[in-house]
């Protein structure tokens, strides 16, 4: 059987075409194609996009505790990450990034930013030592805190808490409407080794604060929330009658 000229004719131009398309130069790959956001799971990605601006790169610390503290990853559990990661910490600067409670990361993503994190951990960095619960045992009280706060953080954070020639206040107002108790509590257990404050075994030589002390500390810091923080001047009720402000 003979074709017909024009029809071999165009069926080689679009053979040719065909083939010189998926083969033409600067033509992307299969490589090169984009990944629709939520089904981003790399893990270095993820944390880049979503926590190194607070935590710091490769979770070395920033304006927020280090992820990469092997005391933090000591006392943290997988479930206790995973539940401030996914629903954030009410109402600190801590935001919840799981689409369920209104962020932008699915369940997937959220499980590749614990296990990452968690990948971080030093099983043997505290030499065998057990460190204090995560979460408090039992209630604190604020006048022990006071007492455990002379001995163990006022040589650094001054004697009212404010500030003194080592470290500064941990008791201004907007610094803690930033922070929640667990964070305080956290904070005193693993320290901010990257800002030279020491951890829980630290404070004291040769003598460790206890759980009960952590909690009383915590308690007696919290103590000094203001209701309106960061407010520059006090409203008397005279001015408030008057309405207006002097």
């Amino acid at each position: 059987m003979k074709l017909h000229p024009i029809l071999v004719g165009a069926a080689m131009v679009a053979f040719l075409a065909s083939t010189g398309c998926s083969n033409s130069p600067g033509r992307p790959g299969k490589e090169s194609e984009v990944i629709p956001p939520n089904e981003v799971t790399d893990f270095n990605l993820l944390y880049a996009q979503n926590c190194a601006g607070c935590h710091g790169a490769d979770g070395k610390g920033g304006a927020a505790i280090a992820l990469a503290n092997p005391v933090f990853l000591a006392i943290a559990n997988d479930a206790a990450i995973r539940h401030t990661v996914a629903d954030g910490v009410r109402p600190t600067a801590m935001p919840a990034f799981a689409q369920s409670a209104g962020g932008m990361l699915t369940d997937k993503q959220i499980d590749a930013l614990v296990r990452g994190i968690r990948s971080w951990a030093k099983p043997d960095a505290l030499n065998n030592v057990t460190p204090p619960p995560y979460s408090s045992q039992a209630p604190g009280d604020a006048q022990r805190g006071a007492d455990a706060y002379r001995t163990y953080c006022s040589s650094c954070h001054g004697a009212d808490g404010r500030g003194g020639s080592k470290a500064s206040s941990i008791v201004d107002g907007s610094y803690l409407a930033l922070v929640s108790d667990q964070y305080l509590r956290t904070i005193v257990i693993a320290g901010r080794p990257e800002l030279g404050a020491p951890d829980w075994r630290g404070d004291v030589r040769g003598r460790h604060m206890s759980p009960q002390e952590i909690s009383d500390v915590v308690v007696w810091l919290s103590s000094h929330r203001t209701q309106f923080p960061g407010q520059p001047y006090s409203i008397s009720s005279a001015d408030h009658d008057k309405g207006g402000l002097r």
